[in-house]
Formats: C-alpha cells, sequence, structure tokens
C-alpha cells in the first residue's frame, strides 16, 4: 500500500460503499472454461504504475506481481517463500549479503533473468530521474543516497561475482534484509526497460513472472494478461486474466454488482451488504474471509497546524469511539485497534499499545485539546480516497470529533491519485484515512516506512516520495529501528520493535490506529478451483485451477 504498499498502499482497505441490491448470481460463461481458455475476471481501480520501479498500491502491486518474479515472496503464515532465490546469507555483522538465484530462467523477449538484471532493476528504481515513490526500500543498500541525489549513476552495495550470483552492502547492518527484497522495487527488469520514464515499457512492461501482457495497459479501461508459457516455476493455469478498470468514484460497489450479473469472478463488497452477502454466498461456497498482516488507520500531518503537536493529536483520538463504529457502521465484521502492528505478526505484537484507542474517553479528549491549543471553532482537514467507500466510516468518525472537541471536521474526498498528491504535498495539514498492507512480513515494514524519518524522503519542493506523509520524526525512534535492524537474536528484535512502536503511537501520537484488517471478498468457487486471498490480500491467480 503497501510497502506509498509506497509500499503497498490499500485502496480498499474497508469496503463501505452505497448499499446495492441483492440478487442471485449469473451463471454466463464468458470465463471459467469458456471461449479461449480459462479467463478470470475480475475489476480495479487505475494503479498509479504496474512497472516495478513505482508500484505502489495494492492495484498496482496485484498486477506487478503476475508480471515479474523476483527473489522471494511471502507463504501464508508470514513466512518467506523461496522464488528465484535459491540462497541468502548475511554475513557475521549484517552488513553483507549473498543471494544465489536460480539459473536458465527468462524474460519473456528472451533476455536472461541473472544477476546483472536483478542489479538493473535496484538501481533504476533508485535513481533521482525516476522519481520513485518506493525506492527508499533500496535505502539499506550503500549508495543509495548518492544515487537519489543525483550524484551517482550506480549503488556500490551491489555486484555480480557471477551470473548466478548477488553481492549486497549495506550501508548499516539489516539482519532482514532479505525479507525487504519480497517488496515488487526489487524485481528484476530486462535490458529494454531502460529508464524509469520509459513510456512504453511503463504501460506495456516485459517480464518474468506467471503472466504477461496482452497489449498495452489501456488507461481507465482495461489491464490484460496472458499467460506466461515459458515461465521459469510453476505455470499458471489459467489462460488469461482481464483486469477491468473501474470509476474511482464508486468501484467498490461496481465490483460487487459485477460479481451478482457474472461479470467478475472475484470482488469486495459494500460493508452494508456484508451480512446478506456473507448469508448468501458462504453456503454456495463463494465467500472468503482473510485476517490479514495489515491496519486501517488515520494518518495525522504532524507538522502542520492544529495538529502539530502530541496533545492535540491524543484529543482526536480519545474522541473517536471505535466500538460504536465497529458495530454501527461496520455491523461487527471489523475490530477495532488499539496498536499499529498487527495480530497476524504474532512475535512482535502486543495490543494497547496505543493508550488513546483502547476506549473513547470525551474527558481526555477535551483536557489534550485544551493542552494542544485546539479549540472549538478550530478546523480540521480530513481526507479520504473515493471508490472504496470509505464515506459512511469517514463520517461517523468526523461527527464524533465535532461532537467531542466543537471543532469542524472538513471533509475531501478524492480519486485516489489526486489523493496521494495531495497526501505528499508539503503544507497538507490535518487527518487521512490510510490503510497499509504489509509488503513483506517484519515489523519493521510498518514502522520504518510509515514512522521513520527517512521514509519522508523530500524531493527538491518538499513532495514526500516515501510513505511517511504524515512527516513524523524523531530520532530517538529512528535510533531504536536501527538498533532493531542490527539485533540478530529475533526475540531482542521484537522486543526494540514493540518499544518504538509504543512511543511513536502512544507518546508522540504520530497517528491513529482504527481497525484491524479482517478482509472478505466473493469468489467464482463455481467455475474455479484454489481461489483464495494471499498475504497480500490479492488473488492467488498464478495458483488458481479451473473446473
Amino acid at each position: 500500500m503497501r510497502g506509498a504498499k509506497s509500499a503497498k498502499w490499500v485502496v480498499g482497505a474497508i469496503v463501505v460503499a452505497m448499499a446495492a441490491t441483492a440478487c442471485g448470481g449469473s451463471d454466463k460463461d464468458s470465463g471459467g472454461k469458456g471461449g479461449g481458455g480459462a479467463v478470470f475476471r475480475l475489476g480495479i481501480t487505475e494503479p498509479t504504475a504496474i512497472d516495478p520501479y513505482n508500484s505502489q498500491e495494492s492495484e498496482g502491486t496485484l498486477v506487478t506481481r503476475q508480471l515479474f518474479t523476483g527473489l522471494y515472496s511471502v507463504n501464508d503464515d508470514g513466512t518467506l517463500k523461496p522464488q528465484l532465490a535459491t540462497s541468502a546469507k548475511p554475513n557475521d555483522k549484517g552488513d553483507e549479503w549473498t543471494f544465489t538465484i536460480k539459473s536458465g530462467t527468462k524474460f519473456t523477449n528472451g533476455e536472461p533473468v541473472n544477476a546483472e538484471a536483478f542489479i538493473r532493476g535496484w538501481t533504476r528504481s533508485s535513481l533521482k530521474a525516476s522519481a520513485s515513490d518506493v525506492a527508499y526500500h533500496l535505502n539499506g543498500v550503500e549508495g543509495f543516497d548518492d544515487v537519489q541525489k543525483g550524484k551517482a549513476d550506480k549503488l556500490t552495495g551491489l555486484s555480480a561475482p557471477d551470473e548466478n550470483t548477488i553481492k549486497v552492502k549495506l550501508s548499516k547492518p539489516d539482519f532482514e534484509f532479505d525479507k525487504r527484497t519480497v517488496h515488487p522495487v526489487f524485481m528484476p527488469v530486462p535490458k529494454v526497460a531502460g529508464a524509469g520514464n520509459n513510456k512504453d515499457f511503463n504501460d506495456a512492461p516485459i517480464g518474468n513472472g506467471p503472466f504477461k501482457m496482452d497489449g498495452k495497459w489501456e488507461h481507465n479501461k482495461k489491464i490484460t494478461l496472458v499467460r506466461n508459457d515459458d515461465y521459469g516455476l510453476t505455470k499458471a493455469k489459467l489462460d488469461r486474466v482481464e483486469f477491468s478498470i473501474l470509476n474511482p468514484g464508486n468501484g467498490a460497489e461496481l465490483e460487487y454488482k459485477g460479481f451478482q450479473s457474472g461479470q467478475f469472478d472475484w470482488a469486495r463488497m459494500p460493508t452494508p451488504q456484508l451480512p446478506v452477502a456473507k448469508a448468501k454466498y458462504e453456503p454456495q461456497g463463494e465467500w472468503t474471509k482473510l485476517d490479514s498482516a495489515g491496519i486501517n488507520y488515520i494518518l495525522i500531518f504532524n507538522t502542520e497546524a492544529p495538529l502539530n503537536n502530541a496533545d492535540a493529536r491524543k484529543a482526536v483520538s480519545y474522541a473517536i469511539n471505535r466500538d460504536e463504529i465497529a458495530k454501527g457502521v461496520f455491523q461487527g465484521m471489523q475490530e477495532p485497534a488499539t496498536s499499529l502492528l498487527p495480530p497476524s505478526f504474532k512475535e512482535v505484537y502486543k495490543p494497547d499499545q496505543c493508550s488513546s484507542c483502547v476506549k473513547q474517553d470525551k474527558a481526555k479528549a477535551k483536557e489534550y485539546a485544551e493542552k494542544g491549543g485546539l479549540k472549538p471553532g478550530d478546523t480540521i482537514n480530513f481526507g479520504y480516497n473515493t471508490g472504496a467507500g470509505h464515506e459512511e466510516w469517514v463520517q461517523a468518525v468526523a461527527k464524533q470529533v465535532e461532537d467531542v472537541l466543537g471543532v469542524k471536521v472538513k471533509l475531501n474526498g478524492l480519486p485516489f491519485k489526486e489523493a496521494l498528491t495531495t497526501q505528499q504535498a508539503k503544507g497538507t495539514s490535518g487527518l487521512w484515512r490510510q490503510a497499509w498492507s504489509a509488503d513483506y512480513p517484519t515489523a519493521g515494514n510498518f514502522l520504518a516506512p510509515l514512522l521513520a524519518t527517512d521514509g519522508i524522503n523530500p524531493d527538491d519542493n518538499g513532495k514526500a516520495l516515501g510513505d511517511n506523509r504524515g512527516r513524523y520524526s524523531n530520532k530517538q525512534f529512528d535510533e531504536m529501528l536501527e538498533k532493531a535492524r542490527n539485533t540478530k537474536d529475533a526475540g531482542e528484535r521484537a522486543k526494540i520493535y514493540q518499544e518504538a512502536e509504543k512511543l511513536a503511537i502512544d507518546t508522540d501520537q504520530a497517528l491513529i490506529p482504527f481497525m484491524k484488517r479482517t478482509q472478505f471478498r466473493l469468489i467464482n468457487s463455481k467455475k474455479f478451483t484454489n481461489v483464495k486471498m494471499d498475504f497480500f490480500e490479492d488473488p492467488n491467480l498464478a495458483e488458481i485451477g479451473t473446473k
């Protein structure tokens, strides 16, 4: 949202939309085994990018992961799943890693996927001219800063001793660097990729994944993939995947209606329809649920008034009645969050890390508002992306904050791309609806991108290119993250992450945890087999079979 996902920014984190009339599913045979083979159809909104150098939100990374295969992916239980990596070894200090990769695989244009292809991809994403929003995932590689600033065109920490070996020298130790390589920004690219602004490659990437492009990305209309029959790993069973790009103003509703009519084989649902949809589709085996590695939260712009101090930010958090919204708006199908890190990260999760999140406390909200200079009549902006149906819960939060604090909450709904631009702009103030889904299975993938100083990554005009769009910055927090990366023992590392989380979201209230991420989808199990949500909350397209 990811790894900004950014890593993976989640467009449809909580799907709340206008109620759609429930009706029976269709048996139209435009998918399944009909026509030219197994065709799987789903709706998305317009991605920011599908080229790995800037693939970021859930829509874009879903497509990118079908077109490209990197060193690792993630199993359902959060453990690393080797793809092209045959081994990954750190030195004793954790500041050098050696990766060996599977030999003999190719891009769909015939170019070899070797160590140089990985170095090419990582370097291309890091270059200043690429202006990648997700390049910061590479910031641990030696030479990254100089490449980002335009002082160099090569990452000095990367080398290829032979065709199938990548040596990585880090500027600082990181015993979890192998987990980082799950992010799409670490994908290999062929020579024809050219620069990051190569429009031809941006719209029709040539990859090495289980699928390949069928024509170009038709912006705001569709993206079509076909199976890569020369794939170097297990070949996909589907012949074709069709992504219909939906109106961002009501995308979630269109997905649901599309599933009901037989247009789509996978869909999110408007929250008001969740109980009805569950009652209808779960008995038919067309309902799936995932308690995912993610968080729904409220972003706070830390450097701009009126929320440029911790007391004012705590006032807003204490004013929110999460239980009421969970029961009312989400009809009991979402659970309030009291921490940033998700329960699925069992080794590091600790409940109630955010004291102001545990229970609404109107008295404390007013007390902190007075301390923080947040006065009745002040205006707080509250932005959100349209198309995923966030209106209902955003309105509920706004009303609670207004009622408790006497402030005016000004709502601002924008399509995702415009929302992204607004979040990144210097001077944006107030709150923003946000969600994060893990790009790779480590607490560092939450704490570093969203809260570390180097996660801001401002350009020359002050635009935040990284995922820390709230611009939170605390030297003590940054030092704690560095200490965690330097710690080889996983148990000790988990304790440090917990302390860092507490500092950022409790002491400093840098952001406001809102709801845990429980995801629901409808699946066409009448025509397809083995359909499920993967670690990234996406359909497991490369593994889906047909009946």
